[in-house]
């Protein structure tokens, strides 16, 4: 069994090298060097496009797969949004909180789930719009998307 494992990720996805005194192995993930995401969907190359809108009205215009999170999309394209995702998506923070247009808030897939209403609730800024990023799955139908980036952030963990 050990035996088969090793044998499909040998083929599947790593290189392994020796060196001459086989001693040393070095591994190397090939897909390494492949972007973030949290979700399956992302695998996916269809893109769409994302607009971060500062507190001091600077736009952060850039493009997203399908299947990305608002996150992955800030950490993706090493957009400069300072304390953005402190706890890197784990619902235990509120740094990702966003301000959407109402017909924006309107398109999303999903509604906030309960556990992310409660990070919102320790938000700064708070509006009847607010998601917080990481839990917002862009699709298709959100190209286009553009959100606000409160002034400030508040780190429910601190």
């Amino acid at each position: 069994m050990l035996r088969n494992l090793l044998k499909s990720v040998t083929t599947r996805n790593l290189r392994c090298s020796i060196k001459n005194n086989g001693i040393t192995s070095n591994f190397i993930n090939q897909r390494s060097i492949a972007p973030l995401s949290t979700t399956e969907l992302a695998l996916k190359e269809e893109k769409v496009k994302v607009t971060f809108v500062l507190y001091d009205g600077k736009k952060l215009e850039t493009e997203a797969k399908v299947g990305d999170t608002l996150l992955d999309v800030v950490v993706n394209n090493d957009l400069n949004i300072e304390g953005y995702g402190a706890c890197e998506g784990t619902l235990t923070c509120s740094t990702c909180h966003v301000v959407l247009k109402k017909e924006d808030y309107d398109r999303l897939p999903e509604e906030a789930c309960d556990e992310e209403r409660d990070m919102l609730d320790l938000a700064y800024g708070l509006t009847d719009t607010s998601r917080l990023g990481c839990q917002i799955t862009l699709t298709k139908d959100l190209d286009g998307l553009e959100v606000k980036v409160p002034e400030t952030i508040n780190d429910a963990r601190s």
